[in-house]
């Protein structure tokens, strides 16, 4: 396989070690792609020709396939950016596996915004990264909404860069929002930060207290992509029909207790809500810092100094839609706390409470 200056690091290895490599990144993200993604995966990577994928046997055992798969991209010499490529692919259709976080950017009030050239922002992105770590490569892999998907495989001053341990970042062109995968190695995020910042010529950047596994979801949320005001929805079917499940075919003889209750809740639940799908996310997490107040003098507890804290997460597959349908359950009352439905507006889940 060839070596590429700009997409290999630029540590001392020799072709042989490079070729050895390269082939077992392959291999190794060839065999984590599902057989029956395989064909999907490979055709929007676009490296491989139709007419070399028809020469492939895809119903063969998977270990079988994965070497045939690396000797055709070793005879049409795939790099290690090529092999890179392939993995944002894998990346982007299993999305949720990663965690997410989100960074916002900012300017200096009344500064210019200049016209954005995505290529631009990639040469400088790279620059800034490779001239402050001797190893490390970066990928990079445009997506729809004039989106970037970004690969990065951190290396030290004496490590090869770890092809199996990258972070991916997912920036929008000419807008204040980039997500992040998680990453172990958190002494290199203010140096993506920076590159970030600089690259997209932003002036600040700063982590927001919002993070999910569904990318689509954060991207809804921080872009308001998703509308919660109850008086866009037109229709004019009369809310004792649509609300609570009440079909108008429904038995006569069965008797709602309480209806205008119901109703209520239902309304105050879509004014909160809205009608349409709510993004997912996972939990949300809240840490208390409180003095201990008592109109009794003297104990214990009045004496502290330090505020009492304390910890509470909400988890739940889809979070919000679970919320959404407590007070309709009559498991809450409605309306709900504001605490619980600001989360998307406000565009956090995280949230830490303290006295005024």
């Amino acid at each position: 396989m060839q070596r590429s200056s700009q997409e290999f690091s630029r540590g001392h290895i020799s072709a042989k070690e490079m070729d050895e490599t390269v082939a077992e990144f392959f291999k190794r993200t060839i065999l984590k792609i599902p057989m029956a993604e395989m064909m999907t995966i490979l055709k929007a990577w676009d490296f491989l020709s139709e007419n070399q994928l028809q020469t492939v046997n895809f119903r063969q055992r998977k270990e079988s396939l994965v070497q045939d798969l690396v000797l055709l991209c070793e005879k049409k010499r795939a790099s290690l950016n090529d092999a890179a490529i392939l993995d944002i692919v894998y990346t982007q259709f299993h999305r949720h596996q990663k965690v997410w976080d989100v960074f916002r950017m900012s300017r200096e009030p009344g500064e210019d915004i200049d016209l954005f050239d995505m290529e631009q922002f990639k040469r400088s992105f790279k620059k800034i990264l490779q001239r402050a770590l001797k190893n490390v490569t970066i990928s990079f892999r445009d997506a729809e909404e004039n989106a970037v998907w970004i690969r990065i495989a951190w290396g030290s001053q004496y490590r090869k860069p770890n092809q199996y341990r990258p972070v991916y970042v997912v920036y929008y062109s000419q807008t204040p929002y980039a997500f992040t995968s998680s990453s172990q190695l958190r002494s290199n995020i203010p140096l993506l930060g920076q590159a970030l910042t600089i690259a997209s010529k932003h002036h600040q950047i700063m982590k927001m207290d919002l993070r999910s596994r569904y990318l689509d979801s954060l991207k809804a949320i921080v872009f308001k992509q998703y509308n919660q005001t109850f008086e866009t929805h037109n229709s004019t079917t009369p809310l004792h029909e649509r609300s609570l499940g009440l079909d108008i075919n429904m038995d006569s003889r069965i008797i709602h207790e309480n209806r205008i209750e119901k109703e209520r809740v239902q309304r105050v639940t879509q004014e909160t809500f809205g009608y349409y799908p709510q993004p997912r996310l996972e939990f949300a997490q809240y840490k208390l810092e409180t003095k201990f107040k008592s109109d009794l003098n003297g104990g214990i507890l009045a004496e502290r100094e330090e505020p009492l804290r304390c910890l509470i997460k909400f988890s739940s597959p889809h979070l919000l839609e679970a919320l959404k349908a407590l007070a309709p359950a009559g498991i809450a009352d409605a309306p709900l706390s504001p605490l619980l439905t600001c989360i998307p507006n406000k565009g956090m889940n995280y949230f830490k409470i303290r006295d005024k």
